[in-house]
């Protein structure tokens, strides 16, 4: 006799998702602007190798552009392999680019970030 077992997945809420970004972010804060949900993510450290090493952040966890999600940087990023830097964001009062990159959806908000700084890494 064969037994299926249904495996249970656990969705964590975008508050349960935003506490567990914050135990690695603790200065993250929560902005929404024209409806639109933002992680503000202040001097966020960036892989070695990255100019400038801290960097202010904005995270867009939801569809925009085409893309799943944006990690939107206060400056261009140098001291990585080349970047077509086409995401141009204005938020709080303050500019943010970013670089085409797709992502894919079903990450939780800490997972979108880590994915984003991976991609700044030299290969």
């Amino acid at each position: 006799m064969v037994v299926h077992h249904k495996l249970k997945v656990v969705m964590m809420t975008i508050d349960e998702q935003f506490e567990e970004l914050k135990q690695f972010y603790p200065h993250a804060k929560r902005a929404t602007e024209s409806g639109i949900e933002f992680i503000l993510i202040p001097e966020l450290i960036l892989p070695s190798g990255c100019l400038p090493e801290k960097i202010d952040a904005v995270l867009c966890p939801t569809m925009r552009d085409g893309y799943d999600s944006r990690l939107f940087y206060a400056e261009q990023i140098t001291g990585i392999p080349t970047k077509n830097w086409n995401g141009k964001l204005r938020i709080c009062d303050r500019s943010w680019v970013s670089y085409s990159w797709k992502s894919s959806s079903g990450m939780t908000l800490l997972q979108m970030v880590m994915y984003h700084l991976h991609t700044l890494k030299c290969t």
